[in-house]
């Protein structure tokens, strides 16, 4: 009898164990990439739209393609994007897109596009690249010279701007050799921006007004080599920054301490959560769209 109590009581610690293991472990799990459609020039800029589809910008195609799960092929969902990259929705739903043409443009229901921001003191945007939208409807977004001909090129600054609620733009970081992504943590308070150049994560204080407050250097992905540099972030509800760059997929816990990491062929771009339950993982890279299940 003694012994059978014993092995009882040595299962039950296993399972207490066990259990406790897994609330403490803060990596997600992450089942392996699949490619769900492909035949593109560049990809980037994934958004999962509520009624079940991906949309995302083939940057030298100029064009927005939509993918329906199901189905491996994509279609046309908007043509003439203005070399659109980033992809991001405002708290009504509007689409908003970050377009290479040196532009920032809402879509409308007809899938017209009309252009929020253009200049900045009366001097054409570089290259809006990305888009972070907060709850209450401020756009930040990163505006590096990524193929910005001598002729195009008017602004010296490789600037971080908010879009005011009057329209206006406002220059919150220039600092940056080329900042690229730029993502909110959960709770607003704040916000992430890298630098494709040397790879740097910055982590800003956002303050109530939109400003931004001091920052740190949160972690480093890398210089740019020729898998690209430092690009896309997401978050997750946990406050888990995923990231793209040189090194492939990354992900980092809140106090920037390394994860997991996915190598991938070719270079990655950018990312987005979607799917029915919201736990499939899309990574656009150069001429494929992978979409990889996380438990989160």
């Amino acid at each position: 009898m003694n012994l059978f109590r014993s092995i009882l009581m040595a299962a039950f610690l296993a399972v207490l164990f066990i259990t406790a293991a897994c609330e403490t472990n803060e990596e997600p799990f992450l089942g392996e990439p699949e490619v769900v459609t492909s035949g593109f020039q560049f990809t980037e800029g994934p958004l999962w739209h509520p009624e079940g589809y991906l949309i995302f910008s083939d940057i030298p195609a100029n064009t927005i393609y939509k993918w329906t799960p199901g189905n491996p092929e994509s279609e046309v969902y908007i043509d003439s994007s203005g070399f659109s990259n980033g992809i991001k929705t405002l708290p009504d739903g509007t689409i908003v897109i970050a377009q290479h043409a040196g532009k920032i443009s809402t879509v409308t229901e007809d899938l017209e596009l009309e252009p929020l921001a253009e200049q900045y003191d009366g001097m054409r945007l570089n290259s809006p690249n990305d888009i972070a939208v907060r709850s209450d409807g401020l756009i930040y977004f990163t505006d590096p010279d990524f193929g910005v001909s001598d002729e195009d090129k008017e602004l010296d600054v490789q600037g971080v701007y908010r879009i005011n609620s009057d329209s206006s733009l406002t220059v919150v970081y220039d600092e940056f050799a080329l900042p690229n992504g730029i993502v909110f943590s959960p709770d607003e308070n704040y916000l992430y921006v890298n630098d494709s150049a040397t790879g740097n994560i910055r982590r800003f204080e956002v303050m109530e007004n939109g400003d931004l407050g001091d920052s740190i250097l949160f972690t480093n992905i890398g210089e740019m080599t020729s898998m690209g540099g430092a690009d896309g972030m997401i978050v997750d509800s946990e406050g888990r920054l995923y990231t793209t760059g040189p090194n492939g997929f990354t992900v980092f816990d809140e106090e920037g301490e390394q994860l997991h990491q996915i190598q991938f062929d070719q270079q990655i771009t950018n990312l987005a959560w979607g799917g029915m339950d919201g736990n499939d993982l899309f990574i656009t890279s150069r001429d494929v769209v992978y979409r990889v299940r996380v438990n989160k």
